[in-house]
């Protein structure tokens, strides 16, 4: 299924996207698309016979806002050099094990909503990222395989970066990768059973219609079940938390100078195969 949350900010009413396209209505089946839902067999049962059914009523798509397709995440935890290509860029030697930090789930946004460049910033950098969504509590998972039954589902996040917040002003990258807008998220969470194979998925973006990132999951140091498994060994992940898996090469930071960090007005595009596109214009803090 293809899940998603449409309406003002903080107003959302949960949709779901039909094998034709159309925009179906939720709110009358369930509350919202959270981790409460993710997490109940039930639920989800009855949104896809009420699919099957032809049962959820039409919306209008045009000029609806979507919104994060997530509502009450817990918590937005990311890893970071863990594409192959994207340690390359920078310099960095591949970890030995998954780096980890936090996002504030405050950073969330809609996937077409304004990204905002910080005040002061110089270095504003893009990122596609495949994100995967947490369905069932997770700790101290033995396996990957495992840690996979856990997923609820899939979705395309940017993780919009402040390189010299991050690495130049000190401390850990909190600083750089927790400004306000700093992550939109969706168009829609695909849940897990679409997904064939997490590892075989390609990962695009543009700056103004420049192809800038091109990447595929495959590509990823640690996969999508790994990240998982390791991360619950470490924090309990509940239904509803997020992981940012990390990004392909590409990014500002690893070209050569002058680098083209975004600036007010450009334009960003990313998508991911069958997980949707994303659209975005700079706008200032």
């Amino acid at each position: 299924m293809k899940l998603l949350r449409v309406g003002t900010a903080g107003a959302e009413r949960p949709a779901l996207l039909d094998a034709d396209g159309v925009l179906r209505d939720l709110s009358g089946v369930v509350a919202d698309i959270d981790g409460t839902l993710l997490a109940d067999d039930a639920a989800l049962a009855r949104v896809r016979a009420a699919a099957d059914a032809g049962e959820l009523p039409a919306l209008e798509a045009a000029g609806v806002r979507i919104g994060p397709p997530l509502g009450r995440i817990g918590k937005v935890v990311c890893i970071g050099l863990n594409y192959h290509d994207h340690a390359r860029e920078t310099g960095a030697e591949p970890p030995a094990e998954p780096v980890v930090f936090l996002k504030a789930a405050d950073t969330v946004i809609g996937p077409n909503d304004t990204v905002l460049v910080p005040r002061g910033s110089v270095k504003t950098d893009w990122e596609v990222e495949l994100a995967v969504v947490i369905g069932r509590t997770a700790r101290y998972l033995d396996s990957a395989a495992d840690a996979l039954a856990h997923v609820a589902g899939y979705a395309v996040a940017h993780d919009v970066s402040e390189r010299e917040f991050q690495i130049e002003r000190g401390g850990t990258w909190d600083k750089g990768k927790n400004c306000e807008t700093f992550n939109p998220l969706g168009p829609w969470l695909v849940t897990a059973d679409e997904v064939r194979d997490p590892q075989d998925l390609a990962l695009r973006l543009w700056v103004n219609g420049e192809l800038k990132q091109d990447g595929t999951t495959a590509e990823q140091i640690f996969p999508v079940g790994e990240v998982v498994r390791y991360v619950s060994h470490f924090m309990t992940l509940y239904p509803g938390d997020v992981i940012n898996t990390g990004t392909p090469a590409g990014v500002a930071m690893g070209h050569p100078d002058p680098k083209p960090y975004l600036r007010a007005g450009d334009v960003v595009e990313l998508e991911i195969t069958g997980l949707g596109r994303q659209r975005q214009q700079l706008g200032r803090a």
